[in-house]
Protein backbone atom coordinates (compact mmCIF):
# COMPACT_ATOMS: atom_id res chain seq x y z
CA UNK A 1 0.00 0.00 0.00
CA UNK A 2 1.30 3.50 -0.71
CA UNK A 3 0.58 6.23 1.22
CA UNK A 4 1.01 10.32 -0.18
CA UNK A 5 1.60 13.42 1.78
CA UNK A 6 -0.45 15.82 0.74
CA UNK A 7 0.99 19.11 2.32
CA UNK A 8 -1.55 22.09 3.22
CA UNK A 9 -1.41 24.78 0.53
CA UNK A 10 0.23 27.85 1.83
CA UNK A 11 -2.48 30.90 2.02
CA UNK A 12 -1.62 33.14 -1.02
CA UNK A 13 0.61 36.43 -0.43
CA UNK A 14 -1.48 39.65 -1.37
CA UNK A 15 0.27 41.01 -4.07
CA UNK A 16 3.09 44.04 -3.49
CA UNK A 17 1.39 47.18 -4.24
CA UNK A 18 1.85 48.81 -7.45
CA UNK A 19 2.86 52.13 -8.31
CA UNK A 20 2.64 54.13 -11.37
CA UNK A 21 1.48 57.75 -12.27
CA UNK A 22 -1.69 59.04 -13.41
CA UNK A 23 -2.87 61.97 -15.53
CA UNK A 24 -5.61 63.29 -14.04
CA UNK A 25 -6.96 67.37 -14.65
CA UNK A 26 -4.10 68.72 -16.06
CA UNK A 27 -1.83 66.78 -12.84
CA UNK A 28 0.44 64.09 -12.95
CA UNK A 29 -0.39 62.33 -9.64
CA UNK A 30 1.09 59.05 -8.16
CA UNK A 31 -1.26 55.94 -8.25
CA UNK A 32 -1.31 53.01 -5.38
CA UNK A 33 -3.06 49.79 -6.51
CA UNK A 34 -3.03 47.75 -3.43
CA UNK A 35 -4.47 44.50 -3.19
CA UNK A 36 -6.71 43.68 -0.23
CA UNK A 37 -8.35 40.25 1.00
CA UNK A 38 -10.97 41.37 2.52
CA UNK A 39 -12.04 43.50 -0.39
CA UNK A 40 -15.28 42.53 -2.43
CA UNK A 41 -15.07 44.78 -5.06
CA UNK A 42 -12.79 47.61 -6.25
CA UNK A 43 -12.40 50.86 -4.81
CA UNK A 44 -10.95 53.81 -5.77
CA UNK A 45 -10.18 56.96 -3.55
CA UNK A 46 -8.24 60.38 -3.82
CA UNK A 47 -6.31 60.80 -0.97
CA UNK A 48 -6.16 63.56 1.63
CA UNK A 49 -4.90 67.47 -0.10
CA UNK A 50 -5.16 65.52 -3.56
CA UNK A 51 -1.42 64.43 -3.74
CA UNK A 52 -2.31 60.85 -4.82
CA UNK A 53 -4.85 58.10 -5.78
CA UNK A 54 -5.41 54.78 -4.35
CA UNK A 55 -7.16 51.97 -6.21
CA UNK A 56 -7.95 48.70 -3.76
CA UNK A 57 -8.58 45.58 -5.54
CA UNK A 58 -9.81 42.12 -4.54
CA UNK A 59 -6.93 38.89 -4.89
CA UNK A 60 -6.85 38.53 -8.69
CA UNK A 61 -8.01 41.17 -10.74
CA UNK A 62 -6.49 41.46 -13.65
CA UNK A 63 -4.82 44.70 -14.62
CA UNK A 64 -6.93 45.13 -18.05
CA UNK A 65 -10.05 45.34 -15.57
CA UNK A 66 -8.29 47.55 -12.96
CA UNK A 67 -7.64 50.02 -15.77
CA UNK A 68 -11.06 50.14 -17.12
CA UNK A 69 -12.33 50.77 -13.60
CA UNK A 70 -10.17 53.61 -13.12
CA UNK A 71 -11.11 54.61 -17.03
CA UNK A 72 -14.80 54.87 -15.84
CA UNK A 73 -14.22 56.73 -13.20
CA UNK A 74 -12.12 59.58 -15.24
CA UNK A 75 -14.77 62.43 -15.19
CA UNK A 76 -15.32 61.42 -11.64
CA UNK A 77 -11.49 62.10 -10.34
CA UNK A 78 -11.22 65.10 -12.84
CA UNK A 79 -14.52 66.91 -10.96
CA UNK A 80 -13.04 66.19 -7.49
CA UNK A 81 -9.11 67.20 -8.45
CA UNK A 82 -10.55 70.63 -10.01
CA UNK A 83 -11.80 71.56 -6.15
CA UNK A 84 -8.64 70.68 -4.84
CA UNK A 85 -6.13 73.46 -4.64
CA UNK A 86 -3.17 72.68 -6.05
CA UNK A 87 -0.60 73.19 -3.17
CA UNK A 88 -0.97 76.87 -2.22
CA UNK A 89 2.72 77.62 -0.26
CA UNK A 90 2.73 79.33 3.04
CA UNK A 91 4.35 82.73 1.82
CA UNK A 92 4.12 86.87 3.18
CA UNK A 93 0.53 88.37 1.95
CA UNK A 94 -1.52 85.05 1.94
CA UNK A 95 -4.21 84.03 4.39
CA UNK A 96 -4.73 81.04 6.69
CA UNK A 97 -7.76 79.85 8.81
CA UNK A 98 -6.34 79.81 13.16
CA UNK A 99 -9.59 77.82 14.42
CA UNK A 100 -11.21 78.44 11.61
CA UNK A 101 -10.67 82.26 11.35
CA UNK A 102 -8.08 83.25 8.08
CA UNK A 103 -4.76 85.01 9.24
CA UNK A 104 -2.66 87.24 6.92
CA UNK A 105 0.89 85.79 7.20
CA UNK A 106 2.99 88.96 7.49
CA UNK A 107 6.79 89.10 7.90
CA UNK A 108 8.90 90.99 9.77
CA UNK A 109 12.41 90.30 9.58
CA UNK A 110 13.94 92.88 12.06
CA UNK A 111 12.72 91.33 15.15
CA UNK A 112 13.84 88.37 16.85
CA UNK A 113 11.11 85.42 18.27
CA UNK A 114 8.84 83.14 16.14
CA UNK A 115 5.03 83.89 15.45
CA UNK A 116 2.65 86.68 17.15
CA UNK A 117 -0.75 86.81 16.92
CA UNK A 118 -2.15 90.74 16.19
CA UNK A 119 -3.93 92.60 13.98
CA UNK A 120 -2.90 94.44 11.39
CA UNK A 121 -5.53 97.19 10.35
CA UNK A 122 -8.29 95.52 11.93
CA UNK A 123 -7.64 92.07 9.97
CA UNK A 124 -6.59 89.14 12.16
CA UNK A 125 -2.85 88.57 11.30
CA UNK A 126 0.19 86.32 12.45
CA UNK A 127 3.47 88.18 12.58
CA UNK A 128 6.20 85.68 11.51
CA UNK A 129 9.61 87.08 12.26
CA UNK A 130 13.42 85.85 11.69
CA UNK A 131 14.80 84.94 8.05
CA UNK A 132 12.16 85.06 5.12
CA UNK A 133 13.57 81.50 4.37
CA UNK A 134 12.29 80.15 8.10
CA UNK A 135 8.53 81.38 7.60
CA UNK A 136 6.97 78.55 6.43
CA UNK A 137 8.41 76.46 9.04
CA UNK A 138 7.75 78.74 11.70
CA UNK A 139 4.11 79.07 11.14
CA UNK A 140 3.85 75.25 11.30
CA UNK A 141 5.28 75.10 14.01
CA UNK A 142 3.38 78.02 15.55
CA UNK A 143 0.11 75.26 14.93
CA UNK A 144 1.77 72.48 16.34
CA UNK A 145 2.19 74.53 19.27
CA UNK A 146 -1.65 75.90 19.15
CA UNK A 147 -2.42 71.87 18.53
CA UNK A 148 -0.78 70.65 21.60
CA UNK A 149 -2.63 73.22 23.78
CA UNK A 150 -5.87 72.84 22.29
CA UNK A 151 -6.14 68.75 21.75
CA UNK A 152 -4.51 68.08 24.92
CA UNK A 153 -6.91 69.89 27.02
CA UNK A 154 -9.88 68.43 24.90
CA UNK A 155 -8.79 64.68 25.52
CA UNK A 156 -8.34 65.42 28.94
CA UNK A 157 -11.95 66.47 29.25
CA UNK A 158 -13.51 63.68 26.67
CA UNK A 159 -11.27 60.95 28.14
CA UNK A 160 -12.75 62.07 31.69
CA UNK A 161 -16.02 61.81 30.32
CA UNK A 162 -15.81 57.83 29.43
CA UNK A 163 -13.39 57.00 31.91
CA UNK A 164 -10.86 55.92 30.04
CA UNK A 165 -6.96 57.61 29.68
CA UNK A 166 -5.14 57.96 27.02
CA UNK A 167 -2.06 55.97 26.95
CA UNK A 168 0.23 59.05 24.37
CA UNK A 169 -0.51 61.81 22.67
CA UNK A 170 1.17 62.62 19.10
CA UNK A 171 0.58 65.04 16.67
CA UNK A 172 1.96 64.27 13.15
CA UNK A 173 1.62 66.00 9.43
CA UNK A 174 -0.19 62.64 7.97
CA UNK A 175 -1.74 62.65 4.58
CA UNK A 176 -4.39 59.81 5.13
CA UNK A 177 -6.05 60.61 8.22
CA UNK A 178 -6.95 63.56 10.63
CA UNK A 179 -6.21 61.39 13.76
CA UNK A 180 -5.87 57.82 14.99
CA UNK A 181 -6.20 55.25 17.96
CA UNK A 182 -4.33 52.31 18.63
CA UNK A 183 -5.25 49.18 20.64
CA UNK A 184 -3.00 50.00 23.18
CA UNK A 185 -4.54 53.89 23.64
CA UNK A 186 -2.04 55.72 21.93
CA UNK A 187 -3.47 59.31 20.01
CA UNK A 188 -2.22 60.51 17.15
CA UNK A 189 -3.50 64.11 15.89
CA UNK A 190 -2.47 66.00 12.38
CA UNK A 191 -1.24 69.30 13.63
CA UNK A 192 -3.37 70.97 10.54
CA UNK A 193 -6.74 70.77 12.34
CA UNK A 194 -5.74 73.67 13.74
CA UNK A 195 -6.76 75.77 10.83
CA UNK A 196 -10.33 74.51 11.11
CA UNK A 197 -13.10 75.71 13.06
CA UNK A 198 -13.29 74.66 17.11
CA UNK A 199 -16.24 72.66 16.70
CA UNK A 200 -14.11 70.34 14.00
CA UNK A 201 -11.41 70.05 16.46
CA UNK A 202 -13.44 69.24 19.56
CA UNK A 203 -15.10 66.31 16.92
CA UNK A 204 -12.06 65.35 15.72
CA UNK A 205 -10.47 65.07 19.25
CA UNK A 206 -14.09 63.31 20.62
CA UNK A 207 -13.82 60.76 17.71
CA UNK A 208 -10.66 59.37 18.62
CA UNK A 209 -11.18 59.79 22.50
CA UNK A 210 -14.29 57.38 21.61
CA UNK A 211 -12.28 54.99 20.01
CA UNK A 212 -10.80 54.45 23.73
CA UNK A 213 -14.21 52.69 24.33
CA UNK A 214 -15.13 51.18 21.01
CA UNK A 215 -12.57 50.55 18.90
CA UNK A 216 -14.64 50.34 15.80
CA UNK A 217 -17.25 52.48 13.64
CA UNK A 218 -21.00 51.03 14.63
CA UNK A 219 -23.74 52.42 16.04
CA UNK A 220 -22.59 52.45 19.62
CA UNK A 221 -19.12 54.33 18.75
CA UNK A 222 -20.80 56.92 16.77
CA UNK A 223 -23.71 57.22 19.57
CA UNK A 224 -20.37 58.17 21.99
CA UNK A 225 -19.20 60.23 19.68
CA UNK A 226 -22.13 62.42 19.36
CA UNK A 227 -22.91 62.24 23.25
CA UNK A 228 -18.91 63.91 23.57
CA UNK A 229 -19.53 66.29 20.53
CA UNK A 230 -23.42 66.83 19.73
CA UNK A 231 -22.09 68.63 16.53
CA UNK A 232 -20.54 66.00 15.39
CA UNK A 233 -22.48 65.55 12.35
CA UNK A 234 -21.84 69.21 10.92
CA UNK A 235 -18.21 69.13 11.59
CA UNK A 236 -18.19 65.30 9.70
CA UNK A 237 -19.81 67.26 6.95
CA UNK A 238 -17.49 70.74 7.55
CA UNK A 239 -14.37 68.45 7.46
CA UNK A 240 -15.48 66.04 3.95
CA UNK A 241 -15.96 69.07 2.05
CA UNK A 242 -12.94 71.30 3.49
CA UNK A 243 -10.63 68.84 4.62
CA UNK A 244 -8.83 68.45 1.31
CA UNK A 245 -7.98 72.41 0.85
CA UNK A 246 -6.26 72.24 4.54
CA UNK A 247 -3.86 69.07 3.62
CA UNK A 248 -2.73 70.40 0.41
CA UNK A 249 -1.52 73.94 1.84
CA UNK A 250 2.82 73.56 2.14
CA UNK A 251 4.54 74.51 4.74
CA UNK A 252 7.85 73.55 3.61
Amino acid sequence: MIFSLLRKPEPRRPAKPLERMHEVGGRTLPLRIVENARARRLTLRIDAGGQGLRVTVPPGIPAREVDRFIDRHQGWLEARIAKVPDKPQIRPGVKIPVRGVPHLIVHEADRRGSVTVAEVDGVPALIVHGERAHLARRVADFLKREAKKDIEALVAKHTAAVGRTAKAIRFKDTTSRWGSCTSDGSLSFSWRIMMARPTVIDYLVAHEVAHLKEMNHGPKFWALCRELCPRTDEARAWLKKNGAALQAIRFG
